[in-house]
């Protein structure tokens, strides 16, 4: 199959063509939309000038989904009046090698076209827009990543799931759209809802099938906005019918209408367990959910409320999931990570927004007790973190952005976070980017010149820089060239703190670990990102940089004989 498309427009400008070569048995998905309501869209499929498809919709709304088998191999051509119809986005791909190869994008639209971002080595989708982390796991013999997804604009409307496989965390293959909301919703662009943030897990005793469960959101449906739903996927491309397991929130507790974000996993007794993201009138609470079935289809029933939050207001858990960490699920002594976003909080002492909590203690399938927490990421733009057991132990990924400094007006660069491990050693939580990050660096650009104090210039914005300390807490303060925003990672008496100023004055948060002494630290720039790990992870910090270029130089100073070694590494997938 053709990596690229060909567009072509005849001299009236209105009439258009996209031209590829495919092998026989190809799969097109295609959404288009008529520009008013007297024509309809059409799409033309040809071949050796013979017709042989025709894709049409009538509604003016929103793009309708249409797909096209196309049956014998050569070179296939896609025509359409502009006049006339809209498309939004047309990819192909063949289900035989999809896994290995992924979709090939022949167009994407003029609102949903990703900006270019050469070298950048963090998720993003080929098209449209994404949030959450969605069905994070291990399926068959590849990691799987469904997310949040609007495929029409570059900006949050009715949820889709998006879906991604890659062998290592970090090498992706973008596959066909997973998860579609309902004919309803898919009807307007009006963003009252769709198929919001879930889990996945294996179906017992088929290596191919996956089971999803979802929040489906209806904005003003009586009597509930949000319920629960589940859908199998027997060929890890496309779920089936969606089928209602949750269709209420549990009574007499005063929640409110938040219901949300299903993350279901094997617990210690052997039991499916689901948590669940709610408030109540007096703050955030996630609820726990149980089932004997061995496929998890039915049978939940509600065993209680797993874990309160109440000291930021009233905030809405959201995206729980839990995790056993260094040990088997079934052996009491095993800690658990139970890991959650909390919506609307704001931490007096920084300004900082949406915080997420990391709580480690033990769980023993119907109960949590808490016996240490820490905040997951301190300058929080590491959201809606969701984690699984693969074969070394607990992994997660997240979004990387906040809901605060998202608006209908700014456009920025939508990515996931570096995966990480989760690790629980001396009593802390741990971080860390997973070993295969490693595989990222490509040359070394320096090891001498920014220790000695020069101004290091980068060819881009994808570096990692490696900072030994004399001693742990020893002050040091690296500066960055970015051009929309002050930018540099500090450590002084205070802690640690990614240093984040905008040009305008605008008073900002503090992403600040307040006492926090590393000896250590790996510093990972990309196009809109930088991410902080010190002392493997001990404190992590993550943070969205708006616009669409790299960061330029990096100058470090420090007291004499604070700094051991620095080094800078220039990274590429």
């Amino acid at each position: 199959m053709t990596s690229h498309a060909r567009l072509s427009s005849p001299l009236d400008g209105s009439l258009k063509t996209l031209s590829a070569t495919f092998p026989a048995g190809t799969t097109l998905h295609a959404w288009l939309r008529p520009v008013d309501a007297v024509t309809p869209a059409e799409l033309i499929a040809s071949q050796d000038g013979q017709q042989i498809g025709r894709l049409t919709a009538r509604n003016t709304e929103e793009f309708e989904f249409r797909a096209l088998v196309i049956e014998t191999a050569g070179e296939t051509s896609f025509s359409y009046d502009a006049a006339s119809t809209s498309l939004s986005v047309v990819y192909a791909f063949s289900e035989a090698d999809v896994m290995e190869k992924g979709i090939v994008v022949l167009y994407s639209g003029e609102a949903n076209s990703t900006p270019a971002v050469a070298d950048s080595y963090h998720f993003r989708p080929p098209f449209g827009w994404m949030n959450d982390p969605n069905g994070f796991g291990r399926f068959g013999d590849k990691v799987h990543l469904f997310y949040q997804h609007y495929p029409h604009s570059l900006r949050w409307n009715t949820m889709h799931w998006g879906h991604a496989v890659a062998d290592d965390y970090l090498h992706w293959k973008h596959l066909p759209m997973f998860l579609f909301p309902s004919a309803e919703l898919s009807a307007r662009a009006d963003g009252r809802g769709g198929a919001f943030s879930g889990s996945a897990i294996s179906l017992a005793g088929e290596e191919a099938g996956i089971r999803v469960f979802f929040t489906e959101q209806v904005k003003d449906r009586q009597p509930e906005e949000q319920i629960q739903l589940t859908a199998v996927s027997g060929d890890q491309i496309s779920a089936g019918p969606a089928e209602i397991i949750l269709p209420e929130r549990p009574a007499g507790l005063d929640l409110t209408l938040d219901f949300r974000d299903p993350y279901v996993i094997r617990g210690p007794d052997g039991r499916w367990k689901m948590l669940l993201g709610s408030r109540d009138h007096a703050g955030g609470v996630i609820l726990l959910y149980e089932t004997a079935d061995p496929d998890a289809a039915d049978g939940w029933r509600f065993v209680g409320i797993l874990h309160r939050e109440n000291r930021f207001g009233m905030t809405a858990a959201e995206c729980p999931c839990i995790v056993p960490l260094g040990g088997p699920a079934d052996d009491p002594e095993t800690r658990w990570a139970l890991i959650f976003g909390l919506l609307t909080s704001r931490d007096p002492a920084t300004a900082r927004r949406n915080i997420t909590l990391a709580t480690v203690g033990r769980f023993d399938g119907r109960i949590f007790v808490k016996e240490f927490e820490q905040e997951l990421d301190f300058a929080t733009d590491a959201y809606a973190f969701q984690a699984f057991v693969d074969h070394s132990g607990p992994v997660g990924i997240a979004w990387l952005a906040n809901w605060t400094e998202i608006s209908k007006r700014i456009d920025f660069p939508t990515a996931m976070t570096l995966p990480r491990r989760a690790l629980l050693e001396d009593g802390v939580l741990l971080t860390p980017p997973v070993e295969a990050v490693a595989g990222l660096r490509q040359d070394l650009i320096d090891e001498r010149r920014l220790l000695s104090g020069d101004k290091i210039e980068f060819a881009n914005g994808a570096v990692e820089i490696v900072i030994d300390l004399a001693a742990p807490g020893a002050a040091f303060d690296l500066e960055f060239d970015h051009p929309d925003v002050e930018l540099g990672v500090r450590l002084d008496p205070e802690g640690l703190s990614i240093v984040y100023d905008l040009p305008d004055g605008k008073l900002l948060p503090r992403y600040l670990a307040s006492g926090a002494t590393p000896s250590t630290l790996r510093i990972f720039l990309d196009i809109g990102s930088i991410e902080v790990f010190a002392d493997n992870g001990r404190w992590t910090g993550t943070k969205r940089l708006p616009g669409f270029a790299g960061v330029h130089s990096a100058y470090l100073s420090a007291p004499k004989g604070h700094i051991a070694a620095a080094s800078i590494w220039q990274l590429k997938l």
